[in-house]
């Protein structure tokens, strides 16, 4: 273990470390009573009307210390930080192992290795001509369609021999309009500070901040559906994945996927910047 973690080390090198690809963050509305139990005792949760802001943050870097890889950070909820505030980070999966040892002992991240696959479907989509509205009722009038692309993204955990398949994430892409040049958005430079550690990786609290540059626009939400309850029929079945290691913590992040969305943005282009974390002391 030792040689393995000098190796990875090597092969991050010194901060900032800089990944490159594109990404979806998704913004929801989490239960505080689901945040609370990844918060330590040390922040306050930013929350309304017993609900937080959380999410989930999907990437594909093409370009990164480690390579190419899949990242799906599960963000539990927004933690109060004078005078601003920070992410919370309820999970991070990534399948790389370069990229899960460096987050669990560098930055203090719940980074587990999981396996993305990943399948596009083209969707025929039929767009109604409104002059024709009548006539298309009674099955006489003419219709325009198109096709867009379903992107599937089957998450599932990895643990040694033996894996859990967590969520399926759904997006769909517009053909037409990629065919005809989409407007990617403006390009945009920000700031993503977040608190992370209190791991029996990385016992430290600590604080660190992603610098982000990409072209940004406002997409659909991507509809997010449960393995763990859909395909885990016997009780018996349920109640031993709940007692695994890790169990509970899954089975929360799985709550906070499954809140309700309420912004959804995708970043192209994204070239992002990640600082060294400091040590704080609340």
């Amino acid at each position: 273990m030792d040689v393995e973690e000098k190796r990875i080390s090597s092969v991050y090198a010194k901060p900032p470390w800089i990944f490159k690809g594109s990404a979806l963050y998704q913004i929801h509305l989490v239960k505080a009573t689901t945040a609370r139990a990844f918060i330590p005792k040390e922040f306050r949760l930013v929350e309304a009307f017993g609900y937080t802001l959380g999410g989930f943050f999907l990437a594909s870097y093409d370009d990164s210390p480690a390579g190419v890889f899949d990242e799906l950070v599960v963000i539990a909820g927004i933690v109060w930080n004078p005078p601003t505030s920070c992410a919370w980070a309820a999970r991070v999966l990534v399948n790389s192992k370069e990229a899960c040892h460096h987050g669990r002992k560098e930055v203090g991240l719940p980074s587990q290795t999981a396996r993305f696959s990943k399948k596009i479907t083209a969707v025929p989509k039929r767009k109604r001509n409104r002059a024709f509205g009548f006539l298309d009722t009674i099955g006489l009038g003419t219709t325009l369609s198109h096709s867009e692309d379903l992107v599937e993204v089957k998450v599932s955990e990895v643990d040694g021999a033996t894996s859990a398949d967590i969520c399926n994430i759904q997006t769909r892409s517009d053909e037409s309009e990629t065919k005809f040049g989409k407007w990617m958005g403006p390009a945009i430079k920000m700031s993503l500070p977040s608190f992370s550690g209190n791991t029996k990786y990385n016992p430290n609290l600590l604080k660190y901040s992603c610098h982000l540059h990409c072209r940004v626009r406002p997409v659909r939400p991507a509809v997010v559906s449960d393995y763990l309850e859909d395909e885990v029929e016997n009780t018996s079945e349920r109640n031993h994945i709940s007692q695994e290691p890790f169990g509970d913590e899954r089975r929360l992040s799985v709550a906070v996927m499954l809140s309700k969305p309420i912004m959804a943005l995708q970043f192209k282009g994204l070239t992002m910047q990640v600082e060294a974390p400091v040590v704080v002391h609340p």
